[in-house]
């Protein structure tokens, strides 16, 4: 069955975020990275956040609250509003994005500014910081 994937790329989810997500291929750029996580909190996949997100950053005790947390909202889409490097040629990248949820039938939603940086070549998510 043809899905489209839940990171809003028009792509189907076998020809986007899956592969990655199943470490058959590498996010390429920032953006994509942040689509693949995105993707993994719609199935609840901590073990795929865990993997992307900087070993300088990373808190590994988070794992279960962060799987119970994705398990319990309904994703509705993500936006990703604006990108600055993060190309497969830079080293660092911030991606702009908004996710929208439902959490306890309240609409909400996470914007963020998401550093990301490649560790042992390939992109990982650093750290957020909500935009003024």
């Amino acid at each position: 069955m043809n899905i489209n994937c839940t990171c809003g790329s028009n792509k189907l989810k076998e020809q986007c975020c899956l592969p990655i997500i199943e470490g058959k291929t590498d996010a390429q750029t920032a953006e994509q990275l942040m689509r693949s996580r995105y993707t993994a909190f719609t199935l609840s996949n901590a073990d795929y956040l865990m993997k992307s997100h900087h070993s300088k950053t990373r808190n590994i005790k988070e794992k279960k609250e962060i799987k119970r947390w994705a398990k319990s909202v309904k994703w509705i889409g993500l936006t990703i509003l604006k990108t600055e490097h993060g190309s497969t040629n830079d080293n660092k990248g911030m991606v702009e994005f908004k996710a929208v949820y439902i959490e306890n039938g309240e609409l909400k939603h996470i914007h963020e500014n998401s550093l990301f940086e490649k560790e042992k070549e390939q992109w990982v998510y650093v750290s957020g910081t909500n935009p003024s």
